[in-house]
């Protein structure tokens, strides 16, 4: 019997097949460390930017890329933005500052980071913006806070989006407690804001906005449920605007038996073949509803539409 010749990624493919995984270049989840992944590729190249710091006394960003290749290794950058840096963050007084959920907007060659000072008590939580030439940094900040939050409104997860169909960009923020979505214009120069803008809220909104458009629709998806728990997943909703109305269109990302907690993630459409990806945080190896302990986890899965542009549920894959 003459046995067929396969190449290392094909016969990769067929074991990942059979055992109901998706056969993805960036190795088996989990992926890396960290929570609230911001992904985006830049050429070829993977990024991702996550909650995560090499030291629990510093509060900083990094990144982390993965170029096309056999093998599944990351490269570690960084730090990309430190807080020790930044004169206004400790200016408002409190004891402590964290460092969280970063995004990076890319605009004619230069490199947009957003990102999150918690907490939220005893002083307001902010949103700061910083500035690069290159996606490994280093990030300039702007010198002061973005948005400041207040009473009733949590300033927290910042997300921006360029809309193809008008050049301008937005900035989605807000969750958590409260759990009110925010969206500001912002100025041409994309460190400023231009004004507020009024939204709805969206159906079992939490947090972790983010907006993307595919074929004319606009789908703002965000996590929902408690990010300690089982309950904490993704749902979207979707609109002829990056304004909305909204179109709740329910969960696409849930717990199972041992991966708990998914969420707060981003969508990045592969160059070359346009299939899209979901980049997000989970715990791995845990049973009951929570609270978990230890550290979240980044993953990355296959995203589908339906034949009616409709997002598919999404398998999670990775022991």
């Amino acid at each position: 019997m003459r046995l067929p010749f396969f190449t290392a990624s094909a016969l990769l493919a067929l074991i990942l097949t059979a055992v109901g995984e998706s056969p993805l270049p960036f190795g088996p989840n989990p992926v890396l460390p960290g929570a609230d992944p911001h992904g985006l590729f830049i050429g070829s190249t993977l990024w991702i930017y996550p909650t995560w710091s090499d030291s629990p006394q510093r509060q900083a960003f990094f990144a982390f890329s993965h170029e096309p290749s056999l093998e599944a290794t990351w490269k570690r950058h960084g730090p990309v933005l430190d807080f020790a840096g930044i004169g206004w963050i400790p200016a408002d007084g409190a004891p402590r500052h964290y460092a969280w959920a970063p995004s990076v907007l890319v605009h004619q060659g230069r490199y947009y980071l957003y990102y999150s000072v918690g907490p939220q008590h005893p002083k307001p939580s902010r949103i700061g913006v910083a500035v690069a030439e290159h996606p490994e940094g280093p990030f300039r900040d702007s010198g002061k806070p973005l948005i400041t939050g207040d009473d009733s409104f949590e300033a927290i997860d910042p997300m921006a989006f360029t809309d193809p169909a008008t050049g301008k960009t937005y900035l989605y923020a807000g969750g958590s407690a409260g759990a009110r979505l925010r969206v500001y214009e912002l100025k041409a120069n994309l460190t400023e804001i231009a004004g507020e803008l009024r939204v709805d809220t969206p159906p079992r909104f939490t947090e972790g906005a983010f907006m993307h458009q595919h074929h004319g629709r606009y789908y703002l998806s965000y996590s929902h449920g408690n990010w300690q728990r089982s309950s904490y997943s993704v749902h979207y909703a979707t609109s002829i605007s990056p304004m909305g109305p909204w179109t709740y269109r329910g969960a696409i990302l849930t717990s199972d038996d041992s991966r708990k907690g998914p969420g707060h993630h981003s969508f990045v459409q592969e160059p070359g073949s346009g299939k899209w990806l979901i980049v997000y945080h989970r715990w791995q190896d845990q049973s009951g509803d929570g609270p978990y302990k230890g550290s979240r986890q980044v993953c990355i899965d296959r995203m589908e539409y339906d034949e009616n542009g409709l997002i598919e549920p999404i398998q999670m894959t990775g022991k």
